[in-house]
């Protein structure tokens, strides 16, 4: 139970965080998205391994670096927390968010960069946090933060920047409960990451995943 609330709060808190920062169109939103994920990695890391998205969670699954029977339990924690996150960031400011590709961005081109980035997460995250001669070390956290401080900055402006499927389903769906907006772009934001976190562990097999 301890490692499913941690990853409740953490989702909650990241997704609160990317809400209120891109509803007041902070120019440096990535900055402060990065940086929220790097403190609340640090917050729950020695707890549930403080993964706060299914993609990570499926790419941590498929290298054995987690249990079977936790895999469907994270995901559920991960998604109601980013909905609550969703939700509490419409409460405080009586607006929504959620995530859109670019007007000139077609629907490949917005998967591929949601696959892409989220791939170099997962990986960052295998190789900082889970390989055997890199546990322990204590600047896994920043390294996470920086790769989403990174993948919004680069890739956000193509593909609306999710890489994490509970940020897709809790930003839109509240978007849409408000009428707002419509599930159209939902596949993207799950199909892409899902597809990033299967990559990611494609290639840190490849590299030798002791």
């Amino acid at each position: 139970m301890p490692r499913y609330l941690t990853e409740f709060v953490g989702s909650l808190f990241f997704v609160l965080t990317i809400g209120l920062i891109v509803i007041a169109r902070d120019p440096m939103a990535p900055v402060a998205i990065g940086s929220a994920l790097m403190v609340l990695v640090y917050m729950g890391g020695s707890v549930s391994g403080a993964h706060y998205n299914p993609a990570v969670t499926l790419a941590l699954f498929l290298r054995g670096k987690m249990r079977r029977a936790d895999l469907l339990p994270y995901w559920v924690a991960q998604i109601l927390g980013a909905t609550a996150g969703a939700y509490l960031a419409h409460m405080f400011t009586d607006q929504t968010f959620a995530p859109a590709p670019a007007a000139t961005a077609s629907a490949g081109v917005a998967f591929l960069v949601e696959m892409l980035y989220t791939a170099l997460l997962a990986l960052v995250v295998l190789n900082c946090a889970a390989r055997e001669t890199t546990k322990g070390n204590s600047y896994f956290g920043l390294a996470i933060g920086f790769t989403i401080t990174i993948a919004a900055f680069a890739g956000g402006p193509i593909s609306g920047g999710a890489f994490n499927p509970g940020v897709g389903i809790g930003s839109i769906l509240i978007h849409c409960l408000d009428g707002n907006g419509t599930l159209k772009d939902l596949w993207l934001y799950i199909a892409g990451p899902l597809a990033g976190g299967v990559l990611g562990a494609v290639v840190f097999k490849l590299q030798g995943d002791a």
